[in-house]
């Protein structure tokens, strides 16, 4: 190849070189003095090095895989296939040997629903500080369900619980007390009033307010201290100038002296002070249910009204509620230091403390309570929907406070049916999330509805139609709450001839939320819960039973929820009864027990 080499001047407008310029093959042409340049030896060497380095590297390389037994270069062939292994299913259920076994194995529902009604009994979780939840333990907390085993195949009519002391009724009408408010020497539930054929209870600070079916209030101090060294009761005998006492613990009859020919109570509730009185006519009677302090803001609901200017005589008697006359009431609620009622048409009224919004009022620096009852503004939650808001109940506990309505519109169409809508409200404190809302509030005092209770449908195939669900009732202790939903449940699948090996039962749906300090959720965990949650299944070995039934006894990942059992009749030791499960929320306790 030729190359033309000239030299030009670095001007403007040089004229073209002379044929001077010679063309000389690359091959014949001579070095020039770049190419011996010391900068391109410097590079040439460079790359020699390079080569050096780079072959000795690979030499070593080859020699180490040489010497571990792999060579570098290496033939290519296949390799054999590994062997094909056999494809493992999962093992088969264990065969039922009849309808019902299958029934436990395909269902939890239908295995806590049968377990409810062959073992009656109470279960119980939470703070222990006063052997409420476990009376033969020294533990401080139960943090799941546990069985207190004195009561193991009993059956209740009423149970209530605080931190420190038990109550409750058994089948035949008698009161049981335990826990180191009651005694410290006493580690199981003792009768005490017995004979008064007693229906429900409830519980102030440190007395027992007791209803016997007969429309009798009676009210008992939880110390059994007290009982045996109080005053006792005059005798009733109708022989004349026969006296004495007739019962060996001391009480008090507190039923309404006012009371008509046919009128009785019906129904106590009580807080930490004041307790209310319902009677067959609606009317309202409040009265001071502790013994430490005077009712004093407002809870009682009769303007005016203190220590020192309550009537003559004893300082808990019975006093009506005047301002709600003409308002037959249906339903009555009490809180720590509040009150709720509602009529028959729908209205609810509140009264008493304010100071966290639990009567449904602005707070109010000037005013903390409120002592008259006063009508909860319900219909404006609906404003502007054409629907008419009927309040069914009321709840309280704490500083927290809930209302059940019912809505429709009264004339529907029929594009637009006249469907009945099922809300909850709730009010008041709700730092540690009892409110049930998923806030967490300090204030709440305007109506708020919750979600988990609230706008609920399902279907009901006997009906062939959509069917609101409802609550069944609300339990609510001191900062935590438990809901019993109405849904449709099963409890007819007591046969094999009427039913397949695949018909089961199942129970109510129940959720618990709010304060979980002292585990009285039941979750086994202590953070708080702001949203309505369900729990684990009460007998927890029934459960392991159930799972070692799967194929190889292992436990199944799916976690089944605790459904409580609604009334029902059935056999329990030879007898037929009606009997149901029922929840208590207490102050730091809860109880699931079976109820007559």
């Amino acid at each position: 190849m030729l190359k033309t080499r000239c030299v030009q001047r670095a001007s403007l407008r040089i004229p073209r070189a002379p044929p001077s310029c010679r063309q000389v093959s690359n091959k014949a042409r001579p070095q020039t003095r770049a190419a011996t340049h010391p900068y391109a030896q410097r590079r040439q060497q460079h790359f020699v090095r390079s080569i050096a380095t780079v072959t000795v590297l690979w030499a070593t390389a080859s020699a180490w895989s040489w010497y571990n037994g792999h060579a570098l270069f290496r033939e290519v062939h296949a390799e054999e296939p590994p062997p094909e292994q056999e494809l493992k299913f999962e093992m088969p259920r264990r065969q039922a040997a009849s309808k019902e076994e299958n029934r436990d194995i395909i269902s939890s529902q239908h295995l806590q629903v049968k377990r409810s009604w062959e073992n009656p009994g109470v279960y119980a979780w939470g703070s222990n500080k006063g052997k409420v939840v476990a009376p033969d333990s020294t533990e401080t907390y139960v943090k799941s369900a546990r069985r207190i085993p004195f009561f193991d195949g009993k059956i209740l009519r009423d149970l209530k619980l605080a931190s420190t002391f038990g109550a409750a009724i058994d089948e035949k009408g008698d009161l049981l007390q335990w826990g180191t408010a009651f005694s410290t020497e006493s580690a199981q539930p003792t009768h005490t009033l017995r004979g008064k054929n007693l229906a429900t209870l409830a519980i102030s600070r440190d007395r027992i307010i007791a209803l016997s079916k007969s429309g009798t209030v009676y009210s008992i101090p939880v110390s059994q201290k007290e009982q045996r060294t109080g005053p006792k009761p005059a005798s009733t005998s109708w022989i004349p100038f026969w006296g004495g006492s007739n019962d060996d613990i001391s009480y008090r009859i507190r039923t309404p002296n006012s009371l008509g020919y046919s009128e009785r109570v019906t129904d106590i509730v009580s807080g930490l002070e004041h307790a209310l009185i319902l009677t067959s006519s609606g009317r309202v009677f409040s009265f001071a249910s502790g013994t430490e302090h005077y009712p004093r803001k407002g809870q009682l609901g009769i303007p005016g009204l203190t220590w020192e200017t309550r009537p003559a005589g004893p300082f808990d008697l019975p006093h009506e509620i005047t301002t709600l006359k003409g308002f037959p009431i249906t339903k009555i609620a009490a809180g720590d230091n509040h009150s709720l009622v509602c009529d028959s048409a729908g209205r609810a009224f509140s009264f008493g403390d304010n100071t966290t919004g639990q009567l449904g009022f602005p707070f109010n620096p000037d005013s903390l309570y409120v002592d008259a009852p006063s009508l909860l503004p319900t219909q404006r939650l609906y404003a502007g929907t054409g629907q008419e808001a009927t309040v069914k109940n009321v709840y309280a506990g704490g500083n927290t406070s809930f209302f059940t309505v019912e809505a429709s519109k009264p004339n529907a169409s029929a594009r637009d049916p006249a469907r009945v809508t099922a809300d909850t409200w709730a009010l008041g404190y709700g730092l540690t999330g009892q409110l049930g809302t998923g806030r967490w509030v300090h204030n709440q005092s305007s109506p708020v509805k919750v979600p988990a209770f609230s706008s609920l449908f399902e279907y009901d195939e006997k009906t062939n139609s959509i069917v609101p669900i409802r609550l069944a009732y609300l339990s609510i202790g001191q900062s935590h709450a438990a809901a019993v939903l109405d849904n449709i449940a099963s409890l007819d699948v007591k046969s094999n001839r009427k039913h397949t090996e695949n018909d089961i039962n199942w129970g109510q749906d129940i959720l618990f939320w709010g304060n979980n300090e002292f585990y009285q959720i039941g979750s086994g965990k202590r953070s708080n819960v702001a949203t309505p949650t369900y729990i684990q299944p009460l007998d927890q070995a029934a459960e392991a039973e159930r799972a070692a039934s799967i194929a190889g006894g292992k436990a199944e990942k799916e976690q089944h929820r605790f459904q409580i059992t609604p009334r029902n009749k059935v056999k329990v030791n030879g007898r037929n009864i009606s009997m149901q499960q029922r929840v208590e929320c207490g102050r730091e306790v809860t109880a699931v027990y079976s109820a007559v």
